[in-house]
């Protein structure tokens, strides 16, 4: 995927809290997305994501902090270049996907009806826009709902929970879409979930909230490495009783149990594989293949988001 670089971030927040009488729905939130960036925005149900996008966007006060897009302070410039979908979008039914972008761009005072064209075209509805929204399926109302927010060739997309509700099919055309809108159109993509999975799959960078606080930001592979997390690897031995023995004495090492191939499955925490393979050589027992696995998203998710309830 191409990251487009720039010395302006696309999206800095600074400062961002929001509070609801005494408590903090987010606190002291910071981010920064840059220029060409797919920016996945996780945590789970409750922990304030949707408040978050509500306050970046402007839709609710902010009780404290700051949010330039590409520079730009002034809430009112700054949505000539953001382009928003919070939550599941509502459409008049018994209207043409095409009327409903009509009205949208007029309420909106931007989109001509070239825009409402080109919108249609990049979400793949062209040749669907004369039916009723009444019959579309919740994957095309979600790709209808983003047609929207690209009326006025925004730079900036915010999505909240593009893939909410969708089935396997629907998150995987919404995935695609959203990729090409990066790759092709130079978008930059700001996308709120709590699928490990779908932004494993198709973010640049991702931040993680919980309980209204930020916890982690960076690339997966980033922060995996900045937060001590583990590393799975599977080894293939002669002796498994012997390098148990072996294992037993070396500190970072767990053995998990089997893996793939009749091999053994352990998670290192700071200790590189070329260790354990030194140890059980070195003790005399033959190593037939050592296949390391990198910590996953949803190990540093489940490390830095606590297992309570959410609160906003």
């Amino acid at each position: 995927m191409r990251l487009v670089t720039s010395d302006v971030p696309a999206l800095a927040v600074n400062g961002l809290s929001r509070f609801y009488g005494k408590r903090a729905a987010v606190r002291k939130l910071d981010l920064r997305v840059q220029p060409g960036d797919l920016y996945g925005f996780l945590g789970p149900n409750g922990a304030g994501k949707t408040t978050a996008i509500r306050a970046i966007l402007g839709l609710i006060a902010r009780s404290k902090g700051t949010v330039e897009i590409f520079g730009e302070r002034d809430m009112v410039r700054q949505r000539a270049e953001v382009g928003a979908m919070v939550e599941t979008p509502a459409f008049n039914d018994w209207l043409s996907g095409r009327a409903n972008l009509t009205i949208a761009a007029a309420y909106a005072g931007r989109g001509s009806a070239a825009d409402i064209d080109e919108a249609l075209d990049r979400v793949g509805l062209r040749d669907r826009a004369k039916e009723k929204v009444r019959g579309y399926s919740l994957g095309m109302r979600q790709r209808l709902g983003i047609a929207r927010a690209l009326l006025g060739r925004p730079k900036l997309l915010v999505l909240d929970e593009p893939t909410n509700g969708l089935d396997p099919r629907g998150m995987r055309e919404v995935r695609e879409l959203l990729t090409e809108l990066v790759r092709r159109d130079g978008l930059t993509v700001f996308v709120s979930s709590h699928l490990l999975s779908e932004v494993e799959a198709m973010c640049t960078r991702v931040g993680i909230l919980d309980r209204g606080e930020l916890r982690a930001e960076g690339t997966v592979q980033e922060l995996v490495q900045r937060l001590g997390g583990s590393t799975d690897l599977e080894v293939g031995v002669s002796d498994r009783p012997a390098a148990l023995t072996v294992l037993s004495k070396l500190e970072g090492v767990t053995v998990e149990g089997d893996g793939e191939a009749g091999r053994m499955l352990l998670k290192l925490k700071g200790l590189e594989p070329a260790v354990v393979n030194r140890a059980l050589v070195l003790a005399g027992v033959e190593v037939s293949s050592l296949v390391p696995r990198a910590g996953t998203l949803e190990e540093l998710f489940l490390s830095v988001t606590s297992s309570e309830p959410g609160v906003a």
